[in-house]
């Protein structure tokens, strides 16, 4: 658990601006990541009174900065694997809004946890023609720690041509992958209702910041 706590920090490190929302192009997968990285950044600075007087207002933050680039069912659909198959509509839908709400709680709490470290995102590359799913390899320097390397994972939409993050590898672990395996026994016992309720309840404890009670 406190390796994925690490790597969540990761993710939401990368996501950390000045430059509005609707300024950024999703069809340009680098830049994007990019340009979302300076404007949550620059949101956290900005909010820092407000949030220590509420934690819970980088639910608020995660919730409007990152969430818009996550694609949240993709990632929904490939954890639960086979089981996917054996839902109804309805079923699906509670566990995509669960997971929602489980990631921005998880990485809301996370981001307590940073501390500026450096971000460094590799170059833009040319994406050949029709490949739909690639990997942005960033850095994490940290003075007090060795550089820590992740591949997020990111997919193309096939008719509006803009991407999304869905997965982040690290050390060559999945997040994706080990979610599926925490989670694949218990849906296979008690159902995907279940867990989906486990994953609600989740979402809902308050934020807290390091060192409170």
């Amino acid at each position: 658990m406190k390796q994925w706590i690490s790597l969540f920090t990761l993710i939401v490190s990368l996501f950390t601006g000045t430059v509005q929302a609707q300024d950024i192009d999703k069809t340009k997968p680098y830049e994007m990541m990019a340009q979302v990285s300076e404007m949550t950044f620059a949101r956290l600075k900005a909010e820092q009174a407000a949030i220590q007087s509420d934690p819970n207002v980088l639910k608020t933050v995660v919730d409007e900065e990152l969430m818009p680039y996550v694609n949240v069912r993709y990632a929904a659909y490939k954890l639960l694997g086979t089981h996917l198959k054996k839902t109804s509509p309805e079923e699906r839908a509670e566990f995509v809004t669960a997971f929602r709400d489980y990631l921005v709680s998880s990485y809301a709490q996370v981001l307590t946890l940073y501390t500026n470290q450096q971000i460094v995102l590799e170059k833009a590359k040319k994406i050949p023609e029709g490949k739909r799913i690639i990997s942005v390899r960033v850095d994490i320097l940290d003075s007090a720690r060795p550089t820590v390397k992740v591949d997020f994972k990111l997919r193309k939409n096939k008719k509006t041509g803009e991407w999304q993050a869905f997965d982040m590898v690290a050390e060559g672990v999945s997040l994706l992958s080990t979610k599926q395996s925490e989670w694949n026994g218990k849906i296979r016992k008690e159902g995907i209702s279940s867990v989906s309720k486990e994953l609600a309840s989740l979402a809902q404890q308050p934020i807290r910041l390091e060192g409170s009670k």
